[in-house]
C-alpha cells in the first residue's frame, strides 16, 4: 500500500479466453477459492458460496482450517477499527456506516465456529484429518454486507472495492495457523498463494475490474464475469458505472488502466508499463499474465493486490506516478515474493518504496531521482524521531513489531516506508551494486510464490549486511 506522506505542524471489461488454463484445484501442492458471488446494490450485499480444497503441505495431520474474516473489522462494535481517526472523515463520507460478514452456513465438516480476538477468525472442523500431502474440501455459504466507506472493501463514492470478501485461510507457519487481527496501520493480510475460479455477478450497469484472466456474459439485466488466477495471495474486484479504460503492451503482459475521474490517463498508464518493464529487468520476470491498475475510492495513495492495482482517486498529478510505481513493486514484494505484512511491514512496504527510488532514476521523467528520494526519507526520519524524542524518553524505533503497536499513521509512515528506505540504501552502500542487485534478484527468484521471512531475506544478502540489518530493525543505528 503507498500512504501519502503526513504533515504534521512541528468502459466495459474485455474478454478473455480461458484456453489452456488448468482447472482450479487439480495441481499437486496447490490450494483452490471456487467462489460464485452476487453483489445487489440496494442492500450493499455480496451473497456467496465459497468451496475451498485445502492441500496440506505441512509437516503435520490436521483436524481443523482457520480463516481470516476481515470483513468482520467493518462491522459495528468492532476492537479495531478500519481506518484511523486521521483518515476517518475522508473514508466515511456520508457519516459512519457498518457492514460485516455473516456465515450462513459449511459444508463438508464436523462444524464451525467464530472465534479470535475481535470475531475475526472461523474455525472449521474437518469431518477426518487432512494428513501431508491429502487434500480436504469444504463449503461456505456466506454473506458480505459492505459499508459505506472509500476503503478496501466497501461501497465508496464512485465505485465499489471488493478485497478480502471472503474467508481466507490463515499462513500456516511454526507454531500452526496465525491468526491476525485488522489494523487501521498498514496491510494486515499474511496469505499463502492458491488459485481462485471466481465468478461474479452484478447489474449491468457496473463493469468490473480484477486481476487474472476472465470473459464477461451479460444477460437478463445482469453480467456474470468468470475469472481465474493461478497461483495467487488474493484476488478482488473494483465496480463502477463510469470506467473508461487504455491499455498497451509490454513484453506480452497486458497493462490496462481503467478511470473515471483521471483527465491524463496516459500518465498512470505510462507509470505503470516503465515500472513493470523496469522492475521485470532489475528483479526477474514479471510472472502473471496482465496487470491492470484501477482508479477508486481509496483513503491513502494506493493499494495493492495479485495483478491488480488501486490508486486512489483523491492523488494529485504530480503523486500518480509515484504511487504507480509503488504499487506495481508490490507486485514483486508482497503478490510474488511474500512476507509478513503484520509483523515486518517494512519488509515489503520499505522494499516497495525502495524500488520506486530505483525506478526514478531510471525514469527522471516523473519528477524525481534516487538520491533525492532516499534524502527525503531520511529527512523525515530524522524529523520524526526529534519529534518522538520530544514527547518521549524511549522512543521505539524497532521495526520487526505487530502493526498493532504503532501509535498511529505517523510513526508508521516513518519507520515503515522512510526508515526502511534508508535501510536498503545503507545495505546498498556497504554491499555494492553488484552484489546488492544480485541479491535482490536471488531474493525474488528463490521465494516467488512463497513466502519469506526476514531471516531468508537476510540470508540472501550474506553475512556482510547482517549487522546493518539487525541495528536497522532493533533500534539501534542513528540516522
Amino acid at each position: 500500500m503507498n500512504r501519502k506522506i503526513i504533515c504534521i505542524a512541528v468502459g466495459a471489461a474485455l474478454a478473455f479466453g480461458m484456453t489452456g488454463l488448468t482447472a482450479c484445484g487439480t495441481k499437486e501442492g496447490t490450494s483452490c477459492y471456487t467462489i460464485s458471488a452476487e453483489y445487489f446494490p440496494e442492500a450493499r450485499q455480496l451473497s456467496a458460496e465459497m468451496e475451498f480444497e485445502f492441500y496440506n503441505d505441512t509437516d503435520n495431520a490436521l483436524g481443523e482450517l482457520k480463516f481470516e474474516l476481515w470483513a468482520n473489522a467493518f462491522r459495528e462494535g468492532a476492537a479495531y477499527a478500519p481506518v484511523s481517526e486521521l483518515y476517518a472523515p475522508s473514508a466515511y463520507y456520508n457519516g459512519k456506516s457498518y457492514g460485516g460478514i455473516e456465515i450462513v452456513s459449511v459444508e463438508g465438516a464436523d462444524g464451525y465456529g467464530i472465534g479470535g480476538e475481535d470475531e475475526n477468525i472461523l474455525g472449521v472442523q474437518l469431518s477426518s484429518k487432512c494428513y501431508p500431502n491429502e487434500r480436504a474440501k469444504i463449503k461456505i455459504t456466506y454473506t458480505v454486507t459492505l459499508a459505506e466507506i472509500n476503503h478496501r472493501l466497501g461501497v465508496g463514492e464512485n465505485t465499489i472495492n471488493l478485497s478480502a470478501f471472503y474467508p481466507v485461510l490463515c499462513h500456516y507457519g511454526e507454531n500452526g495457523f496465525q491468526e491476525y487481527v485488522y489494523s487501521c496501520n498498514g496491510d494486515p493480510f499474511v496469505a499463502d498463494c492458491a488459485d481462485y475460479d471466481v465468478t461474479l455477478t452484478v447489474p449491468e450497469e457496473y463493469t468490473a475490474v480484477y486481476g487474472g484472466v476472465g470473459e464477461e456474459v451479460a444477460e437478463n439485466g445482469k453480467k456474470s464475469y468468470h475469472v481465474i488466477a493461478e497461483n495467487v495471495r488474493d484476488t478482488a474486484f473494483v465496480l463502477g458505472k463510469s470506467f473508461e479504460c487504455v491499455q498497451a503492451t509490454v513484453g506480452g503482459v497486458e497493462v490496462s488502466y481503467y478511470y473515471y475521474g483521471d483527465t491524463s490517463p496516459e500518465l498512470a498508464l505510462g507509470a505503470a508499463t516503465d515500472s513493470l518493464t523496469y522492475f521485470s529487468k532489475t528483479f526477474g520476470g514479471y510472472e502473471y499474465p496482465r496487470y491492470t491498475v484501477v482508479e477508486t475510492d481509496f483513503p491513502y495513495g494506493g493499494m495493492e493486490f495479485a495483478g491488480l492495482s488501486m490508486i486512489s482517486s483523491s492523488l494529485r498529478s504530480s503523486e500518480i506516478p509515484l504511487v504507480v510505481a509503488h504499487e506495481t513493486a508490490h507486485q514483486w514484494w508482497y503478490a510474488m515474493v511474500g512476507s509478513n505484512q503484520f509483523e515486518c511491514a517494512w519488509q515489503d512496504e520499505g522494499l516497495a518504496e525502495f524500488s520506486t527510488a530505483l525506478f526514478l532514476d531510471e525514469y527522471p521523467a516523473y519528477g524525481g531521482s534516487y538520491r533525492s528520494m532516499v534524502d527525503s526519507c531520511a529527512s523525515a526520519y530524522r524529523a520524526y524521531f526529534a519529534i518522538y524524542s520530544q514527547v518521549s524518553a524511549e522512543a521505539d524505533t524497532s521495526m520487526n513489531r505487530p502493526l498493532t503497536s504503532y501509535k498511529g499513521d505517523y510513526e508508521y509512515r516513518n519507520l515503515a516506508y522512510d526508515k526502511g528506505v534508508v535501510l536498503f540504501d545503507s545495505v546498498r552502500s556497504a554491499t555494492g551494486d553488484r552484489k546488492f542487485f544480485s541479491s535482490l534478484s536471488k531474493y525474488f527468484e528463490k521465494y516467488k510464490g512463497g513466502f519469506a521471512r526476514y531471516e531468508d531475506l537476510v540470508a540472501c544478502f550474506g553475512s556482510g549486511a547482517e549487522k546493518i540489518f539487525e541495528s536497522f530493525t532493533k533500534g539501534l543505528c542513528v540516522i
